[in-house]
């Protein structure tokens, strides 16, 4: 089938699973939707998953919207396009003021990226060295409003981390499983957390 099918079939199963993360008291989730590595593909695929994304987030918007789900945008606006910018922007003024469920929409976004943006505005604000820290350094972040990350969930059979969240993720437990995003169900998420459970932080220490 063609890859936009692929697309499709992922933006479908978004919702379900920040249903299901909501009702279970999780806080924070951020979706890995475009990589500025995902700007080699071709024009075609890249135009049309813009597309598809501008149509997902004015519809479900709304929807997350009633549910108190607050939308914020990780990542560059740069180089996308007028309407996918104005409804990625819509979606997080709309969301500003909800409570619930935090959604971090990582589009057009690449760790490295975000750590080079943050060190040109930290020169550019003149902070003396003495007085950089990594507290100060994450409030320059795309993340600054984010807490740390627990868990990282990589679906599709790869086992390579791809630039996400890469600072925040320092200590992040990691959840590698061969299921297509499409195909990661409910249950499926059920059995990462339940594995996360078990598993013991140390954060370096004993």
């Amino acid at each position: 089938m063609p890859r936009h099918k692929g697309h499709e079939a992922g933006v479908k199963n978004i919702r379900p699973i920040i249903q299901y993360l909501s009702q279970h008291g999780i806080e924070y989730i951020t979706l890995y939707a475009f990589s500025t590595e995902n700007w080699n593909r071709p024009d075609d695929e890249v135009n049309g998953l813009f597309q598809l994304l501008e149509e997902v987030i004015e519809e479900e918007s709304r929807e997350l919207h009633k549910n108190n789900v607050r939308i914020l945008h990780v990542g560059s606006l740069e180089g996308i396009t007028p309407g996918l910018k104005k409804a990625i922007n819509e979606a997080v003024a709309l969301t500003s003021k909800n409570t619930s469920l935090t959604v971090g929409v990582a589009f057009n976004y690449g760790g490295r990226a975000e750590i080079i943006e943050a060190i040109k505005r930290v020169i550019v604000d003149r902070i003396q060295p003495q007085n950089i820290d990594e507290k100060l350094f994450g409030q320059y972040l795309y993340t600054a409003d984010f807490p740390e990350v627990d868990m990282v969930i990589r679906t599709g059979g790869e086992y390579r981390t791809s630039n996400f969240l890469i600072w925040q993720a320092a200590y992040s437990e990691y959840y590698f499983t061969s299921i297509l995003w499409p195909d990661f169900t409910e249950e499926k998420l059920k059995k990462a957390l339940s594995t996360y459970s078990r598993r013991q932080r140390r954060f370096g220490g004993l």
